[in-house]
């Protein structure tokens, strides 16, 4: 096992080095602990030529699942360090980010003003989500993230020996405290547990990033040759937000109650207060300039009076403290403004007071006088650094923190509806009777009335108490704070108008419904989440007929006055998970880049921005692929400068953990954004080439996908030759793998349907399907076969789709998939599934090694080489799970509970570990 290391690091050098250092250092600090035994069990540093499946204890999955985790953290380490490198020979040699997407568009003729003028209209906003994709607790990210620190000090080659032997003794005590803390989770983590894993990237990481992000598109504009007065002057910087779903899901999720919710604003709010004064104590740390209030410009002397009368004994502190330096008393001001109770220095609670700050647009304004005045006082470089940096972060983070989307599906609002039907003696057993017209007609004649169906006093029935109990909250909320905080209302599985129409009435009932001059309004955006491929094909039609009520236009049209939006704009939810689980891998994406591509060119005759927002996970099943390459992809129009996306569950570990591989992966997002949108407006919106070639792939393949599924006895086999059912019992997330708890493969959701797979390495969501597809095209039409092979070295959609299949083939595994089908304990199944999946992979491999001419070691020579290193532990590992499963299984018919459950942890410890080498879950 050691020489699959040396392999590796000759061949892919320092990333390498450093993870035989920590590995060492592991070595060490368990000897010195008195745990020699466990420290000869380490991989790639000791030969482990006894290491077999049978001899593996807990400990020692444990101790794997920190070992790929250490992995993971020193690739991510190599790769920023290679960014480094190349950056200091040429700012522009980084595809994707602010300097090369810049040159690029000054090669294409756009000049400095354009660009300049499109900047504060590009619009970001990742969301982040607590879908139960992290097998990682809290605790463990937080060590992660110190020791990751540790790593990067390393980099520094001033350090003297003896400072680095400090670095390696603080090394040591991290991995210790890894060592010593549990990986998994115990008990299922609740849902506020969650909301704090969120806060931690809202307040200590996000923050951090938006000044480097923005000094970086600085520095990249003058390395191309444009003015800097051009940006600071026009304060030309892109908008960036962020969305939350944690305490707002309750798509099947019954743990996310109306208290949960409540008390998730509560925290977002009293942390997005928490992040602003940070930035402003910064600020009155470093405004230490000589300035009598007396000669202070006008406008601000005025100010400061008003906010002293307005405070009134809480403003003497501020007024009195730091004498003869007017700006630091102002901003002493701003803070004394926030609605918070500090105690020793710190928020401790939020308080509402006479005089305080409601909204941050009040904040923002002040801090913009400021920068004013500074301007005024001739320090340029603090106006336009230090006074912008307190007004991005305001702009930012509100005083909301990030925006909280509530969603439920469509039919939990059926439920809901029915009971209101029925509290209000109308008989809910017919909504379930009628049609579409039928279902419209009600809804459109209740909503000429501004009266609920029930009052407040009324007992509801579950579906309907959960949905306006979710409802009166956010009512709450804005009533109290304004709509900065509140996202969308979105609806799963939206199939028809009535989905989506139905949620006005459930509004109404809340009080979020509003009478203007032209008729009702909802004061929230409601917000079709389009799933399965169905969905995705009839979406257009369903959301044209939704833009063409008279209670939507007159809604968009109030939300654009109240939100200040640029243009009236619909926000469309897309679906990569579900639309996968139904066609596969291309039938997703060419039925998701159809329907963006369709619902742009509607919005655009009705005079409607379409804002989408894409549904993505942690895999490549579920949407995951490189940002840039990702927004490449994406049909013509289907950006307008403006992208929503979730992040979920590792991939914001991953990607947003640490400060420097956060701020390159919101780097890549906002810059490809904005360079994607210039070029699409100075390009001709065409369909796609290949359309007609795609089409025949994705029906070709979906057939041969549905197929599979459609086999009789797929199920069973699924089931056993997977660990879906040790996956459903996991502690890893709040929510339940399946919507409504029926043991349907229809109800299951896709997150724990793409984990099973990837955990027995078949991986067949991102692959199955293609090679048939690609085998009917190249003996049917030679010449179409030709287009699409030309299309994989030029096309930025087809290379997009391909690449992310060759990463899933490369994750697959011929022996150890045919060793999880081993546990199918029929034989005529095991045999005629196995051989399926055995046949059909081979045929995608050769395909695409005949498309991309070149086998993967050549091609992506370090994917390679990490995956080689994986697998000399991966496959004792995975026997290793077999064995537990098939184990727990039998034990669980013999009912002994205490067992069955000393079983299933360490059943658990398998799935973290192959988790952690694999590099997601679900």
């Amino acid at each position: 096992m050691k020489r699959a290391l040396q392999e590796v690091k000759n061949t892919l050098g320092k990333p390498y080095e450093d993870l035989e250092y920590l590995l060492l250092a592991l070595r060490d600090v368990l000897i010195e602990n008195g745990e020699k035994e466990i420290a000869e069990r380490i991989p790639w540093i000791n030969e482990l030529e006894d290491l077999n499946d049978q001899t593996l204890t807990g400990k020692d999955l444990e101790l794997y699942s920190i070992v790929f985790h250490l992995l993971n953290m020193v690739e991510i380490n190599g790769a920023v360090q290679s960014r480094r490198r190349i950056e200091n020979e040429n700012l522009a040699g980084i595809t994707g980010l602010w300097a090369n997407n810049l040159q690029s568009l000054k090669d294409k003729g756009i000049g400095p003003e354009e660009i300049a003028e499109m900047l504060p209209s590009t619009r970001i906003e990742p969301v982040l989500t607590a879908h139960p994709t992290e097998a990682k607790r809290t605790t463990v990210l937080e060590h992660h993230r110190e020791l990751y620190l540790l790593l990067v000090m390393r980099e520094n080659v001033m350090y003297t020996v003896n400072e680095q032997q400090n670095i390696r003794h603080n090394v040591k005590q991290s991995l210790y405290r890894l060592w010593k803390t549990g990986e998994i989770f115990i008990e299922k983590p609740d849902v506020l547990s969650e909301v704090r894993n969120i806060l931690h990237y809202l307040v200590n990481v996000f923050p951090e990033i938006i000044p480097v992000l923005d000094r970086r598109l600085l520095q990249a504009w003058k390395f191309v040759g444009f003015d800097v007065d051009i940006l600071q002057k026009k304060y030309a910087f892109p908008t960036i937000s962020f969305g939350n779903w944690v305490g707002g899901d309750r798509d099947g999720h019954p743990l996310v109650t109306p208290k949960v919710t409540s008390e998730t604003l509560d925290q977002l709010r009293l942390n997005a207060l928490v992040v602003v004064r940070r930035k402003l104590l910064s600020l009155v740390k470093h405004l230490s300039f000589v300035l009598e209030l007396e000669e202070a410009p006008a406008q601000m002397k005025d100010r400061i009076k008003e906010m002293t009368e307005e405070l009134g004994k809480r403003a003497e502190a501020s007024v009195n403290r730091n004498k003869g330096e007017a700006f630091r008393q102002f901003v002493n001001l701003m803070m004394d403004k926030l609605p918070l109770d500090t105690m020793r220095g710190h928020a401790t609670e939020m308080r509402d007071f006479e005089g305080a700050y409601v909204l941050a647009e009040e904040l923002i304004a002040d801090l913009k006088l400021l920068q004013t005045a500074v301007l005024d006082y001739g320090a340029k470089i603090i106006a336009y650094d230090e006074v912008n940096n307190a007004i991005r972060i305001a702009e930012t983070f509100g005083f909301h923190l990030a925006k909280l989307d509530v969603r439920q599906n469509s039919d939990f609002h059926d439920q809901a509806i029915a009971q209101l039907m029925d509290a209000a003696g109308l008989g809910g057993k017919a909504w379930f009777e009628w049609d579409e017209t039928q279902k419209l007609d009600f809804i459109n004649k209740e909503l000429k009335s501004n009266r609920p169906f029930a009052n407040t006093k009324t007992k509801l029935e579950s579906n309907a108490a959960a949905v306006i109990g979710a409802y009166r909250v956010v009512e709450k909320h804005i009533a109290k704070y304004g709509h900065q905080g509140i996202g969308s209302f979105i609806v799963s599985m939206t199939r028809s108008l009535s989905d989506l129409l139905l949620v006005y009435l459930l509004a109404r009932e809340a009080g979020l419904t509003a009478q203007t001059e032209e008729g009702g309004v909802c004061v929230i955006p409601v917000v079709p989440l389009l799933e399965t491929i169905d969905d995705l094909e009839n979406g257009e039609g369903t959301v044209r007929q939704f833009l063409e009520h008279p209670f939507t236009q007159r809604s968009l049209k109030y939300i654009q006055d109240i939100r200040k939006l640029p243009a009236l704009t619909q926000q469309v939810m897309v679906g990569y998970s579900d639309s996968n689980k139904d066609g596969g891998i291309l039938a997703s994406q060419w039925h998701l880049y159809k329907a963006q591509s369709r619902l742009s060119a509607m919005g655009s005759k009705l005079g409607v921005k379409i804002r989408f927002f894409h549904g993505k996970g942690g895999s490549i099943s579920r949407g995951a692929g490189p940002t840039h390459y990702f927004i490449g992809a994406l049909p013509a129009g289907g950006l307008n400068g403006d992208i929503r996306l979730t992040e979920q569950g590792e991939t914001i570990a991953q990607k947003y953990a640490n400060i420097v591989n956060a701020e390159y992966n919101l780097e890549l997002l906002v810059s490809s954004t904005l360079s994607r949108t210039m070029i699409d407006q100075i390009a001709p919106k065409e369909d796609h080439p290949l359309s007609n070639i795609l089409e025949r792939l994705a029906i070709s393949s979906k057939r041969y996908y549905e197929d599979l599924m459609k086999t009789e006895g797929f199920i069973e086999f699924y089931r056993q030759a997977t660990p879906i059912d040790a996956i459903e019992s996991s502690r890893i997330g709040s929510r339940p793998s399946r919507r409504s708890g029926a043991k349907t493969l229809q109800d299951l959701r896709a997150i724990p349907w793409v984990f099973s797979w990837g955990q027995a390495r078949f991986n067949m969501t991102s692959w199955y399907g293609l090679g048939s597809a690609l085998r009917d095209l190249k003996e049917q039409n030679k010449e179409d076969y030709l287009a699409f092979k030309k299309s994989t070295q030029e096309d930025p959609f087809v290379r997009y789709v391909l690449t992310n299949v060759d990463t899933s083939l490369a994750a697959t595994d011929e022996k150890i998939l045919t060793s999880y089908a081993a546990l199918v304990k029929n034989d005529t199944i095991r045999e005629k599934f196995l051989n399926l999946f055995l046949d059909e992979l081979k045929r995608t491999r050769e395909f695409f090694l005949d498309l991309l001419e070149r086998p993967i070691e050549e091609r992506r020579k370090q994917h390679y080489y990490s995956n080689m290193l994986r697998a000399s532990l991966l496959n004792v590992l995975h026997k290793r799970q077999i064995s537990l499963l098939k184990d727990w299984r039998e034990t669980r018919e013999s009912g002994n509970t205490e067992e069955i459950e000393k079983k299933l942890l360490h059943l658990l410890m398998s799935i973290n570990a192959i988790s952690g080498a694999l590099r997601n879950t679900g």
